[in-house]
């Protein structure tokens, strides 16, 4: 159920979360993330993940009272204004569609309990190295649309979680389970010891290339930042790297771009597509 509080000053405590938007890292470290927008909420709302507390516009309320009153915490604090203008005071900027929630981080997985509750062939995506928001949530939202269980986010990695990062995935992050390494070389080390192969997605490998690659098997693939690619330990760690086949005149993909493609190939070896 939910609680409508009418919002008449912009100093309350309980929208501390809304006037920090662009502090997200401090968000991160109170264990809260920032969903903005319609489907974003949207999905939070039909997720298993908590729900602190939704901000919108009063002619806006009814349209998620279903999905608000289908929630299992008690009274969700649901403050509405009476205009949008008001929301972007809050905030500071401007809003497109003026719908906000704030919902909690779910607690860390293992990353042995991962491999044991996942049934084979198994298939993980790593990231080394990927610091912009905006990418790690399309990254996000690829892993969603192509089956994989899990997302392993390195050490010198942005947050899936901050607000760009979940506003990108386009609420994947809350069908993706994520496990935020200290030290993704041990990780990846775990799981090439649990007979996982660790495959590198890296522009310059030794002439193999996509098409010869086989995906059929438990994998994680392992993504690096467009600009540095992965770090030198990092590719040590991983048993072999493969590069998608282009013209001379490109050196890379997005990551974004890359991930779709190998996450794709991947798929489509294993019977989809």
């Amino acid at each position: 159920m939910f609680a409508v509080r009418r919002i008449d000053s912009l100093d309350l405590p309980e929208l501390a979360p809304y006037r920090t938007l662009k502090r997200s890292v401090e968000h991160e470290a109170q264990g809260i993330f920032v969903a903005e927008g319609d489907k974003v909420v949207q999905r939070l709302l039909e997720s298993r993940f908590e729900v602190v507390s939704v901000l919108l516009p009063a002619e806006r309320l009814a349209e998620f009272e279903p999905l608000l009153r289908a929630r299992p915490e008690p009274n969700i604090p649901v403050h509405v204004v009476v205009r949008k203008e008001m929301l972007e005071k809050l905030v500071g900027f401007d809003l497109y569609q003026g719908v906000l929630a704030v919902g909690r981080i779910p607690a860390p997985h293992s990353l042995a309990t991962l491999i044991a509750a996942n049934q084979r062939p198994r298939l993980f995506v790593a990231v080394d190295g990927l610091t912009n928001a905006e990418n790690i949530g399309v990254l996000v939202r690829n892993c969603v649309a192509f089956d994989v269980q899990a997302l392993l986010v390195g050490e010198t990695c942005a947050s899936p979680f901050l607000r760009r990062a979940v506003r990108n995935s386009m609420g994947a992050i809350f069908h993706l389970p994520v496990i935020a390494t200290t030290n993704l070389v041990h990780a990846l080390a775990e799981l090439r010891a649990h007979g996982v192969r660790c495959i590198a997605a890296h522009p310059h490998a030794d002439q193999k290339f996509l098409s010869q690659a086989n995906f059929s098997g438990d994998c994680c693939l392992v993504f690096g930042s467009e600009g540095k690619g992965l770090s030198v330990p990092v590719l040590a760690a991983c048993g072999e790297a493969i590069a998608i086949a282009m013209p001379p005149t490109v050196d890379s993909l997005n990551v974004g771009s890359a991930a779709a493609v190998f996450l794709y190939e991947a798929s489509r070896q294993r019977g989809r597509g």
